[in-house]
């Protein structure tokens, strides 16, 4: 099937009521969590996990989908109205966009953002039709070599772009492939670091981490923080229209921003937000005019907002194509189609292609609805800012409690809940990302399982297994990230040393000539004076004294 009659059929599955019913609440469920400050996507997605239990694999993939890009559209309001980023991804969007809107143009910024968003996450999708059918045949010739290089790399990838200290990146990796060895391993079957537990048997669940990591942390610190209401600017409708102008200097930070924001969710990490930053460094390099940009550029608002958008899509390609999640969000959607009996990779588009075909045609359906909710209902999705932390707190505290319990009816769920929630709320006062930890959570069981299906191939042999050529292509890419940098640090160090030498001996060499120049202003006036002009003729002249 190719990519036209496979987006064809599924359009025909998303378009049928309970998917675009699942489609509908996704997006504005998204959409609200991007407006409230601090819950994310992360966590919503694995606070409603438990109620797509019953649900189709399809409709299931097709709402949580909806809230991870919803959630990018819905974070740029109280970036432009209230100067708070509703979510991670939309910090670069506050330097301009609150600029606007104290220079009365919010609603120009506002509809940018929207229609931005909508261009790029449109184009998103259609780079995953071909990017990851092109993949998964590809994927078709890897082995478990290559299946371990991608996981390895992965995380090494992850680990050095997670944005924070690569050290504290690292403890977070070794936190989370430690919790993935507990339970039953899946070679052997012998049980490991259960301690007796029957329970713990089945392993660490993904979702309590997930809940306790971003929910309950959320909690503990809304409640810390006290009861807070922010100030919001006032948009009418009729504002939100740009100006021509606006348009003409939107358009190729738009164009620029998807591409950036597509190809960055290729790389293992917290794409969405690193999408933004580098945005933002290219529309600021690129400009005629960069010192307009932190006071009110247009540029600053679309180049980042489309760049979040497409990061979104583009971090559905190794998950759709290799199963293989490289953020926290999509390790819930891994985690979603699990628990509905799917296994994703190169053979899910041909063995369930309903599946595949339906949840990308809910991404054209979704991205229409959020550019219509998000420009006349802003004011509405705004207003939810006014709810009393209080209340926001105790729902999403009660959420936690029933989702993790529902996952297995075990007590265990809650002791991890508990744990998590105390770890992630000291993450977040050690300024400490703990998305490393979730993504090697998820990839280190397959990490450890495709290695020693690697070695019995190889009978042990370690060389033999990284001397297969797509193993080492792959594993160039991480080894490239960790070398690259420091030589260019020490390049740009010897290149400014060289340019500081330059400069002090062009400095010494101006005091030596200015030396030279009142020496001998002095030999002349000493040897009999002379006239202004004849004093400079005996200067330039090197050494002769000055006609007299």
């Amino acid at each position: 099937m190719g990519p036209i009659e496979g987006l064809l059929y599924g359009f025909t599955i998303a378009l049928t009521p309970a998917n675009l019913l699942a489609c509908f609440i996704g997006v504005v469920v998204g959409t609200v969590v991007g407006v409230l400050p601090g819950i994310g996507p992360v966590g919503a997605m694995a606070l409603l996990l438990p109620s797509t239990f019953a649900m189709d694999p399809a409709t299931a993939l097709i709402m949580l989908a909806g809230i991870y890009y919803g959630a990018m559209y819905g974070g740029s309001t109280t970036s432009i109205l209230v100067n708070v980023p509703g979510e991670a991804g939309s910090v670069v969007t506050l330097l301009d966009g609150y600029q606007m809107t104290r220079k009365g143009r919010a609603g120009a910024a506002l509809a940018i953002a929207a229609v931005g968003s909508w261009v790029a996450g449109t184009v998103g999708v259609v780079g995953i039709m071909f990017a990851a059918s092109w993949l998964a045949d590809l994927a078709l010739r890897f082995g478990p070599p290559e299946y371990f290089a991608i996981t390895f790399g992965g995380i090494l990838l992850l680990s050095r772009l997670s944005g924070g200290s690569v050290v504290n990146a690292f403890v977070m990796v070794a936190i989370g492939l430690a919790l993935g060895t507990v339970g039953m391993d899946s070679i052997s079957a012998l049980r490991r670091f259960t301690f007796g537990s029957v329970q713990l048997s089945q392993g660490v669940d993904l979702v309590p981490v997930i809940m306790g990591l971003y929910g309950v942390a959320e909690v503990l610190l809304l409640a810390e923080e006290g009861v807070k209401r922010a100030s919001i600017a006032v948009v009418r409708l009729r504002e939100l229209l740009p100006t021509r102008e606006e348009w003409r200097q939107s358009a190729a930070p738009i164009a620029r921003g998807t591409v950036v924001g597509f190809f960055t969710g290729l790389v293992p990490g917290p794409a969405a937000v690193l999408s933004t930053f580098i945005s933002y460094a290219v529309e600021k390099k690129v400009s005629r005019t960069p010192e307009r940009f932190g006071k009110g550029a247009i540029e600053g608002v679309a180049g980042p907002e489309a760049a979040n958008n497409a990061a979104t899509a583009g971090a559905m390609v190794p998950l759709l194509s290799l199963g293989i999640p490289f953020s926290p969000a999509t390790a819930i959607l891994l985690g979603a189609l699990v628990i509905h009996g799917l296994q994703p990779g190169p053979l899910m588009i041909a063995q369930r292609p309903e599946v595949f075909w339906g949840f990308i045609a809910s991404m054209y359906i979704g991205n229409f609805m959020l550019l219509i909710l998000n420009l006349p209902l802003v004011g509405i999705f705004v207003s939810v800012l006014r709810l009393p932390q209080h209340v926001l707190a105790t729902l999403v505290f009660l959420l936690c409690l029933v989702g993790a319990f529902s996952l297995s009816n075990s007590y265990l769920d809650l002791w991890v809940l508990a744990v998590f929630g105390l770890f992630g709320y000291a993450l977040r006062k050690l300024s400490v990302d703990p998305s490393p930890l979730v993504v090697a959570l998820v990839l280190g069981p397959m990490m450890e399982k495709t290695l020693r299906q690697a070695l019995i191939i190889t009978r042990g042999s370690v060389v033999e297994m990284l001397a297969r050529p797509l193993t080492i292509a792959i594993l160039l890419v991480p080894a490239a990230a960790f070398v690259i940098p420091p030589l260019l640090r020490i390049w740009r160090r010897r290149w400014r040393g060289a340019g500081r030498r330059r400069r002090r001996q062009a400095a010494r060499r101006h005091r030596d000539r200015h030396r030279e120049h009142r020496r001998k202003a002095r030999r002349v006036q000493t040897d009999g004076g002379g006239s202004h002009h004849q004093l400079h003729a005996g200067v330039s002249r090197a050494g002769e004294r000055p006609d007299p």
